[in-house]
């Protein structure tokens, strides 16, 4: 899924689940990890307005510089008319990679200060209160004038509206904006092409190339405080999760600097070397200095002089306290830093949170000594040190890894932490990043271990929640975690697989084609049938109507046969153009590869996109009005989702039906971490439709014919214990193939340090002979293919339990795999 990314980390990107798209287009089909706009400003010059000018800042969350020759920022009302115009402001000169580029715009009459050198100037008069901006390859003005037609102009390489532009990006645009705020991207420069998401609204910050930000004040300033003021960290801290000083100046705040950030959101923390006696006050805050740099080192001892400000990364998150807009005087360096808060088994409470009945915990008094999430934000901005810790998370893209402190907790059989219910959360789990870039965090996979003490302080992000960002980093000790590969099917079995692809186009590179067909080939030891989530059109995100998937599925089986695996044939329903989800233009939707050496496919015409596929009762049983078919397409539980699609299979002369399923993603739910408790899954009301119409489904086959083979498969997107999967298995037609694991199997995905199962097989009462197995090759690795792994169940057809539905149970799971 794709979501911002908070402003302690460096690029933006995704996470494991994958977000249906907005009904509205996003005006630019890729979000830009490179270029992007990253503050819109239309107040200057306006009443009350500090800043006399109007500005555009681009910033560059790549790792190159960027070339902004021909290149141009344009402008458009909020509401624009049929004679509306764009209006344009050239660019020249390149964009640096973690840098700004500041664009001055027209000047107000009022205003008191000016904006630091900008790198292009412009004399477009953009409102305070809405409108839309453009990054524009090029510099003839652009037409477009809705969302529709702006996403299909290629040029634009990023757009923002604001307030209440009807062209923006998702679903709707950045809010907030006014005389005296701006909207901004938090410093990370997430771009998920959703502006509301993305931008948020506060002080203008404008920032230009050289790092100059307005009034040419840097976080070091010669007139910044000398004598030590009556405020202390913890009077700032206070004790409960917001700061009794919000939004209050303080004066001389005396602290030791125990970190550096000197990319991203720069800053440093200072902490405070005289304590006091409360466990619920954290003695340490960050200091945020914007994009200048932070102009101090480790072992400064400082006072600090500015504005407390509570910041929160997102809307459902909790805050970060801060001092901002600071002014700091360094008056000695070289001291020592006040001993760490050491981090373990026996310090880390075991119930998570404390509740406030869904509602925000801001206010509660902190109680450190019972709620894992009280002891970690009393420990806000302080030194904290964690050892010998085992990784529960594998390193990602953006430098994070995940370990537990308690390595009793919950723990799966190949070394990660299991998350097994709502109520039961895993309290030792730490994402650490390191604040060193000459020593990143080690690329280490679940099961692996961080050896010796790792030291640093405690940070808070909207993604993982709180994080040690690590001065000292603990030495990698790698467990030799292997992919598993299951055993091959025997003559009798008919084996059937889910495989979640994560947005295969045939645009992807070959290396990703290569590395999932070997998953499939060798890994899954070449299934007779795989259903497959996340197929994309032939081109991918290129939004130009195209919804046919023969290119990707040609590519994909030639890649299967040169890993050493059957010739697959297919089956599909191409999906109506940007109506079921996912990113915009990929056109979404679930694959049958199968075997046709081993199982036939029953074509039955008439299976379209709108066309709900019907039980029909035969004196031989079931069989499917269409074949291959979607369940109930025109139902509101699959509006801009993943249609499922049935298949009629015989095996051995025996009907067997394959339900592939992608249920509707979590995106919109509260994290587990965040300020509201109980978190509320409001998305979770969509996947209990979707499975309330596939179980409807699954009940018309069996009254149809009670001892008819279904197997019902894929990324449901929900766990084995969630309302979703009580729905699907209502009147006990389906069996949730995962219980039949050991407890501490369970699971097909790991995200935020927890194991945990999205993915899943379940097969009606009419197969009794089953062996399932999840097969471990993605979710535990740093280096994966998809971010979820496949599973597997052979059936014996045959069998005599399976041919009347009666009988011992005899299905078992096979949680290992071969090794």
């Amino acid at each position: 899924m794709h979501i911002s990314r908070p402003r302690s980390v460096l690029l933006a990107g995704t996470v494991a689940v994958t977000l249906s798209a907005t009904a509205l287009p996003a005006a630019f089909a890729a979000p830009s990890s490179t270029a992007v706009i990253s503050e819109v400003y239309g107040g200057g010059g306006n009443s009350g307005a500090q800043l006399t000018r109007d500005f555009i800042e681009l910033g560059n969350a790549g790792t190159a510089a960027y070339d902004l020759s021909g290149f141009s920022v344009q402008y458009l009302p909020a509401a624009p008319s049929a004679g509306s115009l764009w209006q344009v402001s050239a660019l020249s000169g390149s964009l640096a990679p973690g840098g700004r580029y500041l664009v001055a715009e027209a000047a107000g009459t009022g205003g008191t200060e000016a904006l630091p050198t900008p790198d292009a100037t412009g004399t477009i008069a953009m409102s305070a209160t809405g409108g839309t901006v453009a990054l524009v390859s090029g510099t003839t003005p652009l037409t477009c004038r809705t969302a529709a037609d702006c996403a299909a102009d290629t040029r634009i390489v990023d757009l923002v509206g604001y307030g209440s532009a009807v062209v923006r990006e998702g679903s709707g645009p950045a809010a907030g904006a006014s005389n005296t705020a701006s909207v901004a991207r938090a410093a990370s420069l997430a771009d998920t092409d959703h502006n509301a998401a993305d931008l948020t609204a506060g002080t203008p910050t404008p920032v230009n190339a050289a790092g100059e930000t307005s009034g040419g004040s840097g976080p070091v300033d010669p007139g910044g405080p000398t004598e030590p003021g009556s405020v202390r960290i913890h009077d700032i801290q206070g004790t409960t999760r917001v700061s009794p000083l919000n939004g209050r100046q303080v004066t001389g705040v005396p602290g030791v600097v125990t970190g550096v950030r000197a990319t991203g959101s720069r800053g440093f923390w200072i902490q405070d070397t005289a304590p006091d006696a409360d466990p619920r006050t954290a003695e340490g805050v960050f200091v945020f200095t914007g994009s200048a740099a932070p102009g101090v080192a480790v072992g400064d001892s400082v006072l600090v002089s500015g504005k407390v400000d509570e910041y929160y990364p997102s809307t459902t998150s909790q805050s970060v306290t801060e001092i901002t807009s600071p002014k700091t005087t360094v008056l000695s360096s070289g001291n020592p830093l006040p001993d760490p808060v050491v981090l373990d088994a026996a310090s880390v409470p075991d119930a998570y949170a404390p509740s406030a009945a869904g509602g925000s915990i801001d206010g509660l008094p902190l109680e450190p000594s019972a709620y894992a999430l009280d002891l970690y934000e009393s420990l806000e901005g302080t030194r904290v040190r964690i050892a010998d810790t085992r990784v529960t998370g594998a390193t990602n893209a953006y430098g994070e890894i995940w370990v537990t402190v308690k390595p009793q907790e919950n723990r799966t059989a190949r070394g990660g932490t299991l998350y097994s219910s709502y109520a039961d959360q895993n309290t030792g789990r730490v994402k650490v990043m390191s604040l060193d870039a000459n020593r990143p965090v080690p690329v280490a996979n679940v099961g692996d271990e961080l050896s010796g003490a790792t030291t640093g302080v405690m940070d808070y992000a909207s993604y993982g929640g709180y994080t040690l960002q690590a001065t000292e980093l603990g030495a990698l000790t790698d467990h030799h975690l292997r992919r598993e590969v299951t055993r091959k099917q025997k003559g009798k079995e008919l084996a059937v697989a889910t495989y979640n692809v994560e947005n295969l186009d045939a645009l992807d590179e070959q290396a990703k084609f290569d590395t999932l067909a070997e998953g499939i080939a060798v890994n899954l030891s070449s299934p007779d049938i795989v259903s497959l989530e996340e197929i994309q059109d032939d081109n991918g995100a290129v939004n130009d109507g195209t919804v046919g998937s023969e290119a990707t599925l040609k590519r994909f089986t030639d890649a299967i046969v040169a890993a050493g695996g059957p010739r697959y044939a297919w089956r599909y329903i191409a999906p109506e153009n940007n109506k079921d989800g996912g990113e915009p233009g990929g056109n979404i939707r679930n694959v049958f590869l199968f075997d046709p050496e081993r199982v036939d496919f029953v074509d039955r015409a008439g299976g379209d996109a709108t066309t709900p596929v019907a039980a029909v009762r035969t004196k031989k049983g079931v069989a499917l009005s269409v074949s291959p078919g979607r369940i109930a397409p025109a139902s509101d539980a699959w509006a801009d989702s993943r249609k499922p699609l049935v298949g009629e299979f015989r095996f051995h002369g025996k009907p067997v039906f394959v339900i592939g399923n992608h249920f509707a993603s979590k995106g919109g739910d509260q994290p587990l971490h965040g300020k509201y408790q109980e978190p509320r899954r409001t998305s979770e009301v969509k996947r209990v439709r979707q499975a309330t119409e596939v179980n409807t489904f699954v009940k018309s086959l069996l009254a149809a014919d009670d001892s008819a083979r279904v197997i019902t498969l894929g990324d449901l997107n929900d766990f084995s214990f969630s309302p979703t999967m009580d729905a699907l298995t209502e009147g006990k037609v389906l069996k949730p193939l995962i219980d039949t694991l050991p407890a501490n199997e369970r699971y097909s995905y790991v995200y935020d340090g927890n194991s945990q199962t999205l993915d899943h097989i379940l097969t009606s009462p009419g197969i009794r002979r089953f062996d399932y197995d999840v097969v471990h090759i993605n979710a535990e690795f740093a280096d994966q293919a998809s971010d979820h792994d496949p599973q597997i169940v052979r059936v014996e057809v045959n069998a005599p339990g399976n041919a009347h539905g009666h009988g011992p149970e005899h299905g078992h799971g096979h949680g290992h795999g071969g090794h």
